[in-house]
């Protein structure tokens, strides 16, 4: 997978672990993801919840024959958070013939939540 030029690279995210049903992933919290009031962007989580979403969904499918997309994603910001790294855990919570709902946690370096979210990716044939 060449993250080249996406906003996996822009933003800066690392994906660190990658097996069936369970994606890690970590992200700065800097210039690049940070709102004018100095904080960690919504947006900045929601689209790490729904990188991690689509890299675990895409491990899932026949990928000769099929492709992922997000369907409908939601988050609840629980903690701001100002400098350092946050770290996305995702798991699959249902894996259907036409869609998927995964669950992501994004999380601080002491393990306190900074978000909650459910993504619901599409499995689309080519």
């Amino acid at each position: 997978m060449d993250l080249k030029g996406t906003l996996i690279e822009t933003l800066g995210m690392e994906i660190t672990t990658l097996e069936a049903g369970k994606v890690i992933a970590t992200m700065p919290v800097d210039d690049r993801t940070r709102q004018p009031f100095g904080l960690l962007h919504g947006g900045a989580s929601v689209a790490l919840a729904e990188t991690v979403a689509s890299v675990g969904a895409f491990q899932l499918i026949d990928q000769e024959k099929q492709a992922v997309v997000g369907l409908e994603i939601n988050a609840n910001h629980i903690r701001g958070k100002k400098e350092g790294v946050v770290t996305a855990i995702a798991t699959v919570l249902h894996q259907g013939r036409k869609t998927m709902v995964w669950d992501i946690k994004i999380v601080d370096e002491e393990e306190k939540l900074v978000c909650v979210s459910r993504c619901t990716m599409a499995v689309i044939d080519l």
